[in-house]
């Protein structure tokens, strides 16, 4: 029998923004394989299920356990946080089973909400021009890189997702990141930051590049940074970064 491998992404983890289409490969699954931490997020949703889970830093292993039960004729459901095609497990499936021999999987790989979508509902708006999302985690990609690409992004005026901004062990790129956008953008550019986005613990806090330090200590890997560009203001509660309409009180709405 053929096996079926989907590549799910979560959202946020919280139930109401998981897609129909993910919650449906839930569902149907045979079994469910994913990092422990984020198996525990939707346990009421796969309480009857088979699941397999691993540690940080055990993706090259999961997803590997996820491809051969697949190939054993098995309906499976790879699972990452946010969206598995934004830094989640659908490219690593991917290569894995370019290199597999068995060719008697079907894949179905479904979008998820990624971190800067949910990120920035919870902000307003700060995502409505050019944007770039950077990853600051270094164990996959050279720090003088990231360093590159956070130069190249403030110099071009795109907003700037930071995902994995610090550590316990890794302090200083988020830092870095900050000097460098100082050199490009006014100190009272807005930064948005987002903790543990519509889970119970989610907190959202609007500062500044020059005022951010202050907020290191409430950083941490579920964290994600939103970093205006020059034209990006802070409106209440909200953070806003124009399209570049043009608004004329005197227009009316049939012109």
């Amino acid at each position: 029998m053929k096996g079926k491998l989907s590549v799910i992404g979560l959202g946020p983890g919280f139930k109401d923004y998981i897609t129909p289409a993910a919650r449906k490969s839930l569902d149907t699954a045979d079994i469910i394989v994913g990092y422990s931490k984020y198996l525990k997020l939707i346990e009421n949703l796969i309480s009857e299920k088979e699941k397999q889970g691993t540690g940080m830093r055990k993706e090259i292993e999961r997803v590997q356990i996820a491809i051969e039960q697949a190939a054993q004729g098995k309906k499976v459901c790879l699972v990452s946080s946010g969206d598995a095609g934004v830094y989640g497990m659908a490219g690593l499936a991917l290569e894995l089973l370019s290199q597999h021999e068995s060719t008697n999987i079907d894949l179905d790989i479904v979008p998820g909400i990624t971190a800067a979508s949910s990120c920035a509902a919870l902000l307003g708006a700060p995502l409505m021009h050019d944007f770039a999302v950077i990853s600051l985690s270094d164990l996959l990609t050279d720090s003088d890189l990231i360093r590159k690409r956070l130069t190249l992004a403030a110099e071009g005026d795109f907003v700037t997702v930071l995902y994995n901004p610090k550590s316990s062990k890794r302090t200083v790129l988020l830092e870095e990141a900050r000097k460098i956008f100082l050199e490009k953008r006014a100190g009272k550019t807005p930064v948005g930051i987002v903790k543990n986005a519509y889970r119970n613990s989610s907190s959202v806090t609007i500062s500044t590049l020059t005022e951010l330090p202050e907020l290191y200590d409430q950083i941490d890997m579920t964290t994600t940074l939103i970093i205006g560009n020059s034209l990006t203001f802070q409106w209440g509660e909200y953070m806003v970064t124009p399209r570049g309409y043009e608004l004329n009180p005197s227009n009316s709405a049939e012109e």
